[in-house]
């Protein structure tokens, strides 16, 4: 079987081993290549010869055709080159051809494969002195295929951002518009890859580089590439991180591992939303620094890509006593700023110039008109913003909104009609509310919409992380590193993170060169850094968010050995057994402990020490070590 590789460097295998050097000759590896494109893989005497030696006399020419022809038999054997009279063909099935595997692939939508097959130009560095006839359909394959593989590079990376991961996506991204430096969609997926890494302003030295080459040549960028410019210039998304001291990977964001396929999931249902499907509820759920900011952020920030207006707000405890503070929160986390808020009415923007300052600033006549009620206020602004672009509301911590506010969100998404409108919350499990609960049974029935739960993380994502984290670890180093965060992190991905942060940033290795952890203390070794702030602060203001016997019953599980049951906790608390059951429930369903035949332990292995550490004094440590040896 004989072999073209044409995409890139030409290559030639016969049987799977390289080819004699003599098929390599230039006008003989031209022969081969444009009788493997030609229909039905034939051409006459006279064509081939006018290509490859127009410069010889006719009876030159012809015998030098025939040489071609005698050694490309020789080398290759004798079934695969054919003659039939004037006639010249390459054998169909002894003939296989990448530029053929690639057009399988771009018909069953297989970018990935497509792109495997990718390695350059299109026959890059090849050319045939003297045969200008066959220089100008090289010529034109090159920018026919220079389109066929750009386009392929493009859907690739589109994919490969839509689905988080946006390392492979900026790479092909990046090989798109490498290939063709002059097109709008490769630029469009390098800005918007560099755009999702938080790296804005990569994104716009991507677009002014753009515009300078396309005015060198005669040309200005399109009127979508200069929107989606424009756009990033506007966008208040997640900034590019880069601390002191920290090395490469950490200067950009970790990798958005194990959770492709739940942004796949919200991405099409904000698909749905911006062709016109109208309003649409996404419900995610999860623990404690599981992940869901990360993902309402990588929404939004897509959202905002697209065109969207995106107001976005934070819920907190004291929220939950104070009616119409999620409305208020959303009309100062972006709402103000969409352009169709001004086509309202006076009172609706009275409602809010009344109780938020920059809306009375924006809006000065509007201290002078009675104001609407909040709700209906509220309601009025993000339909009429939504009557001229899609409109993305974005909650973080949903469970702590107020009732008046989540009953107006379930009007709003009810009332949308045929406007582009999505509502996205994040919950924590297990938390009280029974608007939230309302909403929630709709989504799918009376609202379209989903809820999506996120799981904690496997080894193999952790193991990824790490790889991404520590690119000098490999085999049973990644193995052992892999092994202690994963137990220490209980799979969620904050702790993960930081986790390996601590080990960048602490590690010094072991005077044999070991890295860390050590063979045989994978379990026990002291982490070699300290853990930054933010996980020890979201740690503390979680405890604090428990109720007073939960915190108590944590607290004391801390100071215990890795299980203990029920029993041991009341006599070691103090409290009476109904109240440690109530507590156990409360830290089961928002996942500090877990259970099982055994006791109770702590979900995560850091989180005890940080509990121990910091929330208990030395001599409450003391009376409950002491309360249980004494009894």
């Amino acid at each position: 079987m004989l072999s073209l590789r044409l995409l890139g460097p030409p290559e030639v295998t016969l049987d799977g081993a390289p080819a004699p050097a003599e098929v390599l000759w230039r006008k003989h590896l031209a022969l081969l290549v444009y009788l493997a494109l030609s229909p039905t893989r034939g051409r006459t005497r006279e064509h081939l010869v006018g290509l490859l030696w127009a410069e010889k006399g006719e009876a030159a020419a012809r015998h030098s055709l025939r040489e071609a022809i005698r050694v490309l038999r020789q080398a290759l054997g004798g079934d695969v080159v054919v003659t039939d009279g004037q006639m010249i063909r390459l054998a169909p099935d002894d003939v296989e051809l990448d530029t053929a595997a690639f057009e399988r692939c771009v018909e069953r939508e297989a970018w990935d494969e497509a792109v495997s097959l990718v390695a350059g130009e299109f026959l890059e560095g090849f050319s045939v002195p003297g045969a200008n006839a066959f220089d100008d359909w090289l010529s034109a394959q090159r920018m026919e295929w220079r389109g066929r593989t750009t386009a392929a590079l493009v859907a690739f990376a589109d994919g490969a951002l839509r689905a988080g991961r946006l390392d492979e996506g900026r790479r092909a991204a990046g090989r798109a518009l490498s290939a063709d430096p002059l097109s709008d969609v490769a630029v469009q997926a390098a800005m918007r890859g560099e755009a999702l890494a938080g790296d804005a302003a990569a994104a716009l030295e991507l677009f002014a580089t753009f515009a300078r080459r396309a005015h060198e040549a005669g040309a200005e960028p399109g009127q979508a590439t200069t929107l989606l410019a424009e756009r990033i210039r506007q966008q208040r998304g997640p900034e590019r991180l880069a601390r002191r001291g920290r090395p490469e990977p950490w200067s950009r964001r970790a990798p958005l591992v194990g959770r492709s396929a739940v942004l796949a999931t919200l991405v099409t249902r904000w698909e749905r939303v911006v062709a016109g499907g109208g309003a649409g509820l996404l419900v995610v759920e999860g623990d404690l620094g599981i992940g869901k900011t990360r993902l309402l952020d990588e929404v939004a920030t897509r959202a905002g890509l697209d065109g969207a207006a995106v107001a976005k707000a934070l819920a907190v405890w004291a929220d939950r006593e104070e009616p119409g503070s999620g409305m208020l929160g959303l009309a100062r986390g972006g709402l103000i700023d969409v352009p169709g808020v001004a086509a309202a009415s006076a009172p609706a923007h009275a409602a809010f110039a009344a109780r938020v300052l920059e809306w009375g600033d924006r809006f000065p006549g509007a201290r002078n008109v009675e104001p609407a009620t909040l709700g209906s206020a509220f309601r009025e602004l993000v339909l009429a913003a939504a009557g001229e672009q899609p409109v993305v509301l974005a909650v973080d911590d949903a469970h702590w909104l107020d009732d008046d506010s989540l009953g107006v969100l379930q009007a709003l998404l009810r009332d949308a009609g045929d406007r582009r409108l999505l509502v996205l919350l994040t919950v924590m499990p297990g938390t009280a509310s029974t608007a939230l609960d309302e909403l929630r049974s709709a989504v799918g029935g009376d609202l379209p919409g989903e809820t999506l739960a996120l799981a904690r993380l496997d080894a193999a994502a952790i193991r990824e992380l790490a790889q991404w984290a520590l690119p000098s670890y490999e085999g049973e180093a990644l193995d052992r590193v892999t092994r202690r965060v994963t137990t220490d992190s209980a799979g969620i991905p904050l702790l993960a993170v930081e986790l390996l942060h601590a080990v960048t940033l602490g590690h010094e290795p072991e005077a044999d060169g070991t890295p860390w952890p050590a063979p045989l203390r994978t379990l026990s070794q002291t982490l070699p850094g300290d853990l930054p702030d933010s996980v020890v602060a979201a740690i503390r203001v979680g405890f604090r968010g428990l109720s007073r016997g939960a915190q108590q019953v944590l607290a004391t599980l801390a100071v215990l050995p890795d299980r203990a049951d029920e029993p041991l906790l009341v006599r070691a608390t103090g409290l009476m057994r109904d109240d440690v059951s109530l507590a156990l429930d409360e830290l089961e369903w928002q996942r500090w402990v877990t259970a099982d035949a055994r006791g109770y332990s702590f979900v995560a292995r850091i989180v005890k020490d940080i509990v121990k550490r910091d929330m208990l004094t030395p001599g409450q440590r003391r009376r409950i070590e002491e309360a249980v040896g004494a009894d």
